[in-house]
């Protein structure tokens, strides 16, 4: 009688601890303006026009950037291999609101910390008619290219 209640007590806390597993979120984690550093150049993130916050989508960890330039040569030169399923959220360069960067307008020429010049918004609308709209992609692909000069 002993051996059953024990081999249902083990069968039990096998069967409570294997729903246990949590969900990683990728949801924005709470930022320490002028504490959090650039995972890249080590600066201290403070202008909240131009920040970048990346969550590891296979464990939930995220790593802040103060400039989108910093954030493309990590992934390119760390060669990061989550780097395609990253969430990676950017202060909307207007508003300082978090968006997704992956669908964020850019348009080059700003005033950024590390003087990469690209800006992220919300929407198309924000960005000066006279200037060129570039998507994530081809900004990250112009960055690239600029590193390789």
């Amino acid at each position: 009688m002993k051996s059953i209640n024990t081999v249902i007590i083990v069968l039990g806390l096998l069967l409570g601890f294997s729903g246990c597993e949590r969900e990683l979120s990728t949801e924005l984690q709470p930022v320490h303006w002028d504490r959090d550093m650039c995972e890249r150049c080590k600066m201290v993130v403070s202008d909240r026009h131009h920040a970048l916050q990346v969550i590891n989508p296979k464990d939930a960890h995220s790593y802040m950037f103060d400039d989108l330039g910093c954030m493309v040569l990590w992934f390119h030169n760390e060669k990061i291999p989550w780097a395609s399923q990253a969430v990676i959220w950017i202060t909307d360069a207007t508003s300082g609101a978090w968006i997704d960067a992956r669908k964020a307008f850019y348009d080059s020429g700003n005033i950024t910390p590390m003087a990469y010049g690209f800006a992220a918004h919300a929407k198309r609308s924000d960005i000066n008619k006279n200037k060129k709209v570039l998507t994530f992609s081809e900004v990250s692909q112009t960055i690239i290219a600029l590193q390789q000069r």
